[in-house]
């Protein structure tokens, strides 16, 4: 899967996420927003300029989000994106409105819209997180000019081959197929187990 279909799928299969940004004290302060479209160059949203989101996007230019979709935590999808944004202004509403006719209904005229600005989501990281798969499915993905951030744990050549990880991992997503062993990064939980019971202090994590 590419960052773009990530992306899209965040926009049109789960649609409301949490959004995360930073206030003046440092303190984390989140909110329900719609994410109103999604191409290759990011996540377009928008907000009223008289709310206290649209200070901290303006006076941070980051933010984070995470979207869920599924009947349970077993059924679950979620994506999740971090990243730089921008005031893109005015000039999309016409089309973010018609792609979401529902807003008609919070802002229903003319004059009640120019409260609302767009921010695009430019550039960052993201991740793909799949409890319905078994095992698990994850896959971390960038976008605009943002480099791929290496998470998770990895096994170093001090391996030997002992198997003493394969008796702690969740997923069992370790390769013992060659030695070092590879533990397969699109089914880890990051959990850590592996990092604890090594007796050659193989693993590392990032």
């Amino acid at each position: 899967m590419t960052a773009a279909a990530a992306l899209q799928y965040l926009q049109r299969e789960i649609h409301t996420t949490v959004a995360a940004t930073v206030d003046d004290d440092g303190l984390p302060v989140t909110c329900a927003i719609d994410m109103m479209d999604a191409d290759e160059s990011g996540l377009y949203f928008l907000t009223a300029m008289g709310k206290g989101f649209y200070s901290r996007l303006k006076s941070r230019g980051s933010m984070a989000l995470t979207g869920v979709k599924g009947q349970d935590t077993m059924s679950c999808i979620a994506v999740s994106v971090r990243g730089r944004v921008r005031e893109i202004g005015s000039e999309l509403l016409p089309l973010l409105f018609e792609k979401n006719p529902y807003m008609k209904e919070i802002y229903p005229t003319g004059e009640s819209q120019r409260a609302l600005t767009v921010f695009q989501l430019y550039e960052g990281n993201g991740e793909w997180f799949d409890l319905s798969k078994k095992p698990i499915e994850r896959f971390s993905f960038a976008f605009g000019q943002a480099a791929k951030e290496k998470e998770g744990y990895f096994i170093t050549d001090a391996c030997t081959g002992c198997r003493a990880c394969s008796t702690v991992c969740p997923q069992n997503c370790i390769d013992f197929s060659s030695v070092p062993a590879v533990i397969r990064q699109n089914h880890c939980l990051h959990c850590g187990n592996c990092l604890g019971i090594c007796p050659k202090r193989a693993v590392v994590g990032c």
